[in-house]
């Protein structure tokens, strides 16, 4: 057993940093360490059943940290998108699939639906794994992936229920090897316990969780609260599988429920780690399952199988992306990410192959057919990435001037992080906005959530002039691009003299730079928020709350005006570095006075 672990860390740290090197990223790398020691090529392991069925607890694990992410009222916003959108995924490519096999290959009805419900899933660890290394995930079409792949994780379990049912077997003799405790009961009985488990993990993630964690924490023992967190994904697996229910969907659940507790993050630290190393050797052994010879074998039958199953499924997804008017781009990233067979494939071929519903040649065939676009499931996103994500880099066209609504109130230039925050505060108060930001991606989501933001450059004169810079009273330069920022605010001294601005500084430097173009009122991003924290600190080492905001204030002028007197400077080295050293000695000077003054007031008032 040590031998076997041995191999399989070797592959990954040899192939996976390689692949990362070449721009594959870590998903085709686990893959093409898989291929590198699978029985069919080097044969440094054997059979990869038993491996791959340990391993799929990463996709378990992995849709745990995805639940910690999702509050309740985020899950039911994407309520539409997953039950539309994923029902019809999943029911129009089954449909499809269950036709061709059906008619063009002319299999039996029970084998055609089979296999059309088992590829109409998708590999939920890959597309997670990899829209989160590509930072897609929030994208639309991240978005809308996560939704279809929560569905078809969610109907697995009536496709398991349903599969039995195809069969001219007896299916009290079929051999599963992991029976179910419910098997032999009603159906009414099975929906009732499932309902009943379900609501009590609900339970007891929201009520009963927290006080365990707490007690966990208080032994301040970090290894205990991971044997902890191990534990309590570990039980709900296995409940939901001893139930015949997804251990996934249990989890994931589970994951929901504890997203606003206040152990969240350090769960999602603790069980990280381990998702990652199960989630990697999930991988490798795909890879390692790839049939080469009979793939040589069945080439020109295998490629077309291949294609045409990420042909249809990429077409179905499209003509759906569509119908739910995602965004252009969004649309092929959508379709190109769930092209591929899933995880729960192999789960589903080997519950047919106990039930006689496929042929041993038609098992090795599906099996490898998933196998294989699995494996090319990482090479479609490269490619949307190094052509179609590349070519979106051009942008589409900024909003007409005509189209931009002008303010006679405020401009805000960026409406990211910074920005939104002096939006809301200006908009509570009444003052009108015209908004402008340069990224496609920011405006789309600012757009979903009724935010009125027009595409547009502040750099450009025009597009500054059509959001009423000629008449407004303030425009807000708020965002992150240094050089960006004293672009716009030259541009608007020099042809707007009249419009006031404040900015939004990335530091001292950046801070000098806007004084020298004449901009006097900005703030620097952080300033506020660590002197903020510093007068905190003071408190907690001993200080009355009054002192330490004193210290706050006095600190907070000192370094105003320092910043004043500095600017004049910024650029001769030697006097700088003079004036600073002068300054904290200054600094230093008036906080120890004003201490002193302090303790002489407090004890006259003693006395």
């Amino acid at each position: 057993m040590l031998d076997l672990a041995v191999i399989y860390l070797a592959a990954a740290i040899v192939a996976v940093p390689v692949a990362k090197r070449l721009g594959l990223g870590s998903v085709l790398g686990y893959l093409l360490a898989g291929i590198l020691i699978g029985p069919f090529l080097l044969g440094l392991v054997g059979d990869q059943t038993d491996v791959m069925h340990f391993a799929e607890f990463g996709v378990v694990m992995m849709l745990f940290l995805v639940g910690l992410e999702l509050q309740p009222s985020r899950l039911w916003k994407l309520r539409h998108s997953i039950i539309g959108l994923g029902g019809l995924q999943v029911c129009l490519t089954s449909l499809i699939l269950f036709s061709i096999c059906f008619w063009f290959f002319g299999f039996r009805w029970q084998t055609s639906l089979a296999i059309g419900l088992m590829l109409a899933l998708s590999s939920t660890a890959i597309v997670l794994q990899t829209l989160n290394e590509k930072g897609w995930i929030n994208l639309e079409a991240g978005q809308n992936s996560f939704s279809v792949l929560l569905f078809q994780d969610i109907a697995i379990i009536p496709i398991l229920a349903m599969l039995p049912l195809l069969t001219f077997m007896d299916v009290s003799a079929v051999a599963d090897g992991h029976s179910s405790l419910v098997e032999h009961f009603p159906i009414y009985l099975k929906v009732i316990i499932s309902i009943a488990v379900i609501a009590s993990i609900v339970f007891a993630g929201k009520y009963i969780s927290a006080p365990l964690f707490r007690y966990i924490a208080n032994t301040r023992l970090r290894e205990l609260f991971t044997v902890f967190a191990l534990f309590l994904v570990i039980v709900i697996a296995v409940i939901m599988q001893k139930i015949g229910l997804s251990p996934a969907l249990g989890t994931f659940l589970a994951g929901v429920v504890l997203a606003e507790s206040e152990f969240r993050h350090e769960l999602e630290v603790d069980i990280e780690p381990f998702k990652g190393l199960l989630l990697g050797l999930f991988f490798m052994t795909v890879g390692a399952s790839i049939d080469f010879p009979l793939l040589q074998q069945e080439f020109a039958l295998v490629t077309f199988l291949v294609l045409g199953l990420v042909i249809i499924k990429g077409i179905v997804l499209y003509v759906l992306a569509h119908w739910f008017k995602m965004q252009s781009k969004q649309k092929i990233l959508f379709s190109l990410a769930l092209a591929q067979g899933g995880e729960f494939a192999f789960v589903l071929l080997s519950l047919s192959s106990s039930l006689a519903l496929l042929t041993p040649n038609q098992l090795k065939l599906t099996t490898l057919v998933v196998a294989i676009s699995m494996l090319l499931a990482p090479l479609l996103l490269i490619f949307y990435e190094r052509f179609i994500e590349r070519e979106d880099t051009t942008r589409p066209d900024f909003d007409k001037a005509e189209e931009i609504e002008a303010t006679k109130n405020v401009i805000i230039a960026g409406y990211g992080r910074f920005g939104q925050i002096v939006g809301r505060l200006l908009t509570a108060q009444g003052y009108h906005l015209s908004i402008l930001d340069h990224s496609p991606s920011q405006i789309d989501l600012l757009r979903r959530f009724g935010n009125k933001v027009f595409y547009g450059d502040a750099a450009r004169k025009d597009l500054l002039e059509a959001s009423g810079a000629s008449q407004a009273e303030l425009l807000v330069i708020a965002i992150d691009e240094a050089d960006k920022i004293l672009e716009i605010a030259e541009l608007a001294k020099k042809h707007f003299p009249n419009l006031q601005i404040v900015a939004r500084a990335i530091d001292r430097r950046h801070a000098y730079e806007l004084m020298n173009i004449g901009v006097k009122t900005f703030k620097r991003e952080t300033f506020d928020s660590a002197l903020n924290l510093g007068i905190d600190v003071l408190t907690l080492l001993g200080n009355s709350r009054e002192s330490a905001e004193r210290a706050g204030r006095l600190f907070s002028q000192h370094d105003h005006e320092t910043l004043a007197l500095l600017a004049e400077l910024w650029g001769d080295d030697h006097s700088y570095g003079v004036a600073v050293k002068q300054r904290v000695e200054d600094l230093r000077l008036v906080l120890d006075k004003d201490r002193q003054d302090q303790e002489k007031l407090k004890t006259c008032k003693q006395d």
